[in-house]
């Protein structure tokens, strides 16, 4: 049996959703939703919860499904929702970073500044050196901010780079030079 599989989810008071031809379709305040599911995937409503199962139980795969299409409903309950988002911080002398319309542009240390574009449904946000990634799907703000981080990466010796706000980066100690005695 799948633990988290056999929790349901509630459904806030101005959430709708839809279940027709194995395609997940959520609405809320903040935008609209839709997620293909397997076959083997049951879903049902009650009143304002959803429950997930499966046809088959004692089959691992069939469990593996159960756990993750329920975590991904429910996910797109919270992002119609309240909405997910990601913070990076930038660190390093001379790095700056703007945001021009859906196109952030990175000054990181290379010749020339690097263009990103912002995916439909992301927005972008720069307060100092922290750029917040906001969006309602779950996958392309962690994507995005993933894609972000990799254009510098921080490098161990002084820390310089794109590093998440809660990322602890492991710091190495730089040469050592040993005074010689005569």
């Amino acid at each position: 049996m799948s633990r988290i599989g056999k929790q349901p989810i509630n459904l806030p008071d101005g959430v709708t959703f839809t279940y027709e031809d194995n395609v997940v379709t959520i609405k809320g305040a903040k935008g609209e939703l839709t997620q293909d599911v397997d076959s083997r995937v049951k879903i049902e409503k009650t009143e304002n919860q959803i429950s997930v199962t499966v046809k088959n139980p004692d089959n691992k795969t069939d469990r593996a499904y159960w756990g993750l299409y329920r975590m991904l409903i429910a996910n797109m309950v919270t992002g119609v929702t309240v909405g997910f988002s990601k913070q990076l911080e930038l660190n390093g002398v001379g790095f700056k970073m703007e945001i021009n319309g859906k196109n952030l542009i990175l000054n990181v240390g290379f010749s020339h500044p690097v263009n990103y574009e912002l995916s439909e449904g992301i927005e972008g946000k720069i307060e100092k050196n922290v750029l917040t990634i906001s969006g309602i799907d779950k996958q392309k703000v962690g994507q995005t901010a993933a894609e972000i981080r990799h254009i510098k990466v921080p490098e161990p010796y002084k820390g310089k780079g794109m590093k998440y706000m809660d990322e602890k980066i492991r710091r190495k100690a730089g040469k050592v030079v040993k005074s010689s005695e005569k």
